[in-house]
């Protein structure tokens, strides 16, 4: 299960802070993430990204189990930028990845979807003028943060599933199946929203 997408209430100062609040909090830092340059730069970056994380209640060790996926990524992505660009580089590229990802985490879990979406449609509200429909960008946010988990999931049983036929170390025997149960979530979806008339 991935935290990514999943509110837990709480009591913690993270979740009584309005939404909009956060929203413009996690905006803000993760420009502040992605411009500071420099390997210390990015493991200071993270190292708020787990103090807030540890602050929401999450859990460590439910944490620690849900980004297992992104750690091997980030592990993957460290080795290759190290060996292209070097170890500094390749150290602030992965500490800015782990500190998106956990600034994410911490605003889904001390923050229901609902307020995420009320938000996002009020502060869209004056563009309203300008053609840009808030209702319609609230549900693609929606779509993205509720894909994250189902995403996760179906790497998981079609890992599974290569595992079980003795096919694990076959890149295709887990990543075509991923691929195609991944378009066909997408086309799913899309014929949910289209048979709403929210397609269009």
């Amino acid at each position: 299960m991935s935290l990514l997408g999943l509110h837990q209430p709480g009591t913690t100062w993270l979740h009584r802070l309005p939404a909009s609040a956060k929203l413009l909090g996690l905006v803000g830092a993760s420009i502040v993430v992605v411009v500071v340059r420099g390997p210390e730069g990015a493991l200071a970056g993270l190292a708020v990204a787990v103090g807030l994380a540890a602050w929401s209640g999450a859990g460590v060790r439910p944490l620690l189990r849900s980004l297992r996926t992104v750690l091997v990524m980030a592990a993957l992505l460290l080795a290759y930028t190290a060996w292209q660009r070097g170890w500094e580089r390749a150290v602030e590229v992965t500490a800015d990845l782990l500190a998106l990802v956990l600034l994410a985490t911490v605003l889904t879990v001390t923050t229901a979807i609902d307020e995420i979406l009320d938000a996002i449609t009020r502060g869209l509200g004056p563009l309203r003028r300008l053609g840009v429909d808030p209702e319609r960008v609230a549900l693609a946010f929606s779509l993205m943060i509720r894909a994250v988990p189902v995403m996760l999931e179906l790497a998981v049983e079609t890992r599974d599933a290569a595992r079980a036929r003795g096919l694990e170390r076959d890149p295709r025997a887990r990543l075509v199946p991923l691929v195609i149960r991944s378009v066909a979530h997408a086309r799913a979806t899309g014929d949910a929203l289209d048979a709403r008339g929210i397609g269009d």
